[in-house]
């Protein structure tokens, strides 16, 4: 067989990923009549049709799928290639791009993230916040290096990654100083109809919570849902309620802001996630930032 046509192959690539030929078209910016021939060439170089027609779709066949899988490694690699040599000098890492789902606790991102600047290697740190969803899709085109996240890769999701479990850690509650000792006694039924700040609940913890109030039969005054982690404390510390956070950065959350402890418990635990790309290479920081969180977590057990 003769040697493969890489062009010939990103036509097909487009088309089976849009669906269509007109999409695939106007994403590479040429006419549908180019597509069109350039795939109606690679099926006969293949000798085979690549392509079934489901309802307005296109989708690839048995094998289709096949060379659909090729096509997502060999494309894969080329971007993680056009990465590694997107340098402005010799010897200068690529940048660090790391996910970070928006509902983990800024000061343990912090403290995961802090050690990448005493590294050997130079790069420049980018950290991306968002959504789990949104997190993964950047991840699928090489935008990022790593996903820091409360839950890991969901089934049946096609981002080719794996997961890197980190560890775990129960959750500590906190309030305002000024009223901490009203709830600290009878803890954690003082919790029972307490004004409340709930976490995301697109986070694991929500639901956790949730699952353990209805067990201890607990029903506190949730006052406010609140996405973001580092509003959340504040409004804590403002007296507008409880709120819990991983205990792992117990001590952190006391020394930034104006609250007290009103009870730890493990029955509600946060667990973590590093979530990779399946890569040739990892960047040279990936391993410094995962054991940084793998000590952070062990911490509480």
């Amino acid at each position: 067989m003769k040697q493969l046509n890489f062009h010939h192959l990103q036509y097909f690539y487009a088309v089976a990923k849009e669906g269509s030929v007109t999409r695939a078209a106007e994403l590479m910016n040429v006419t549908p009549q180019t597509v069109s021939g350039q795939i109606s060439t690679f099926e006969s170089y293949i000798g085979a049709p690549l392509f079934k027609r489901e309802g307005k779709r296109l989708e690839p066949n048995s094998l289709g799928q096949v060379t659909l899988r090729y096509a997502d490694d060999i494309f894969n690699l080329g971007n993680e290639l056009s990465r590694t040599l997107a340098t402005q000098d010799v010897g200068k890492v690529a940048n660090f791009n790391v996910g970070i789902v928006d509902v983990i606790p800024k000061v343990m991102v912090y403290e995961i993230l802090n050690g990448c600047f005493d590294l050997e290697n130079r790069f420049v740190l980018e950290c991306h916040e968002g959504g789990l969803p949104s997190l993964l899709a950047d991840l699928s085109i090489n935008k990022l290096d790593l996903i820091i996240s409360d839950q890991p890769l969901p089934v049946g999701v096609s981002v080719r990654a794996v997961n890197h479990y980190l560890g775990q850690s129960g959750v500590t509650f906190f309030i305002r100083k000024d009223d901490s000792e009203a709830y600290q006694a009878d803890f954690p039924q003082s919790l029972h109809k307490a004004p409340f700040l709930m976490p995301s609940r697109n986070s694991a913890l929500y639901q956790n919570l949730i699952s353990w109030f209805s067990q201890s039969q607990i029903t506190p005054n949730v006052v406010a849902e609140v996405d973001d982690s580092a509003l959340l404390k504040f409004f804590g510390q403002a007296g507008r309620g409880i709120f819990c956070v991983s205990s792992a950065v117990e001590h952190d959350i006391l020394e930034q802001f104006d609250v007290a402890v009103i009870g730890r418990i493990d029955a509600v635990s946060d667990r973590y996630y590093g979530i990779l790309p399946e890569r040739k290479f990892k960047h040279p920081a990936t391993d410094a930032v995962l054991h940084a969180a793998e000590a952070l977590l062990s911490k509480d057990n």
